[in-house]
């Protein structure tokens, strides 16, 4: 579909199961094949001792797809002892450079990972939703964004053309089996 005949539509992958991010690359991948270059900002990975598959898949994938991971980890879980001022900073910068990319013009899709966390991951706030819902209003009308996390405020579930509520029904961490690596990460 040509450019100028695209719509670009505002994505939304939320709720409480898994699959949030897997669903976003996904369309990533697909956006790829049809030779569309494609950015991923991570708003919550970044300083962690693992090794993130989509991370890798970037770098072999360059210049068509890119990985930004710009966070410093989850606020208070995963035995996180950064100070909260540190987390803040790093999720407004995350900002910067999303606005900056969403109006670039050199993308065809960005996907805004765990953006919704930002705004409220419990009952931590990073950035507010008038930040986010500005982001929305910066985007051109031909880039499509998908923006996942728990929790989305019904302000961002009006704002976006599709919604997909990700409901878990049942999860390996209620058995004590930790992520694993190529499904998880």
């Amino acid at each position: 579909m040509p450019p100028t005949s695209r719509r670009g539509l505002i994505i939304l992958y939320t709720g409480n199961g898994k699959g949030k991010t897997t669903a976003s690359l996904g369309a990533a991948f697909r956006a790829l094949g049809h030779g569309w270059r494609v950015l991923v900002i991570q708003f919550f990975k970044g300083d962690w001792p693992v090794v993130f598959g989509e991370l890798e898949m970037g770098k072999r994938l360059a210049p068509q797809f890119e990985v930004l991971q710009l966070g410093k980890g989850f606020v208070q879980h995963m035995g996180d002892k950064k100070p909260f001022a540190e987390h803040q900073a790093a999720a407004k910068d995350a900002l910067r450079v999303a606005k900056e990319k969403i109006t670039s013009g050199s993308y065809d899709l960005i996907v805004l990972d765990e953006i919704v966390y930002a705004i409220d991951y419990a009952g931590v706030q990073l950035v507010t939703i008038e930040e986010v819902l500005a982001l929305l209003d910066a985007k051109p009308p031909t880039l499509h964004l998908i923006l996942t996390g728990r929790n989305a405020p019904q302000a961002l579930i009006d704002r976006a053309d599709l919604v997909t509520d990700m409901r878990e029904i049942k999860h390996p961490w209620q058995q004590n089996i930790p992520a694993q690596e190529g499904v998880d990460y």
